[in-house]
């Protein structure tokens, strides 16, 4: 048993999307999950559910792919450690947030530094905050088709699309 295992690790480590396959006795065992994910986190999406809640798994899946949080249990979306270090890695990520981060400018600013375009995601009220949309638009131009009509025509705001 001992072999086999080491032998299902050392395949996970090389490749993570290799859990597919895999029995589902190694789905559920932790150090075989956490290995696939940190090789490549959309393995999580091959874990057992039990594993899909595990914040240690989810965060290390995160970190290396932070659009994996789609496949993290639902209450791990809204544990801001996760969902923070998933849109840092990938401001994409927001799409999958729980939605109270959606309306936190904290967040939302983190997130749009990463990629301008997910302030599509944020709550209307940040579309129509100007440090929110001038991150935005700084990291990505197009961005400025998110924002509130009433900042679209800001100078500052066109100022800082013409520099992206």
């Amino acid at each position: 048993m001992a072999d086999e295992k080491q032998k299902v690790l050392a395949q996970v480590e090389e490749d993570g999307y290799a859990l597919a396959d895999l029995d589902d006795k190694w789905k559920s065992d932790k150090e075989i999950v956490l290995a696939a994910v940190q090789q490549y986190g959309g393995a999580l999406r091959y874990a057992d559910d039990s594993l899909k809640k595990d914040k240690e798994v989810a965060l290390a899946a995160v970190q290396q792919s932070g659009d994996s949080l789609k496949f993290a249990d639902a209450s791990l979306k809204k544990d801001k450690e996760i969902a923070l270090a998933a849109v840092q890695q990938n401001g994409d990520a927001l799409e999958f947030v729980d939605t109270s981060f959606k309306q936190d400018k904290d967040f939302i600013l983190a997130a749009v530094q990463q990629n301008g375009g997910v302030l599509t995601y944020a709550d209307d009220s940040l579309k129509k905050d100007k440090e929110v949309v001038l991150a935005a638009v700084q990291q990505n131009g197009r961005a400025l088709e998110n924002a509130d009509p009433s900042l679209q025509k800001d100078k500052d705001v066109l100022a800082a699309v013409k520099k992206s």
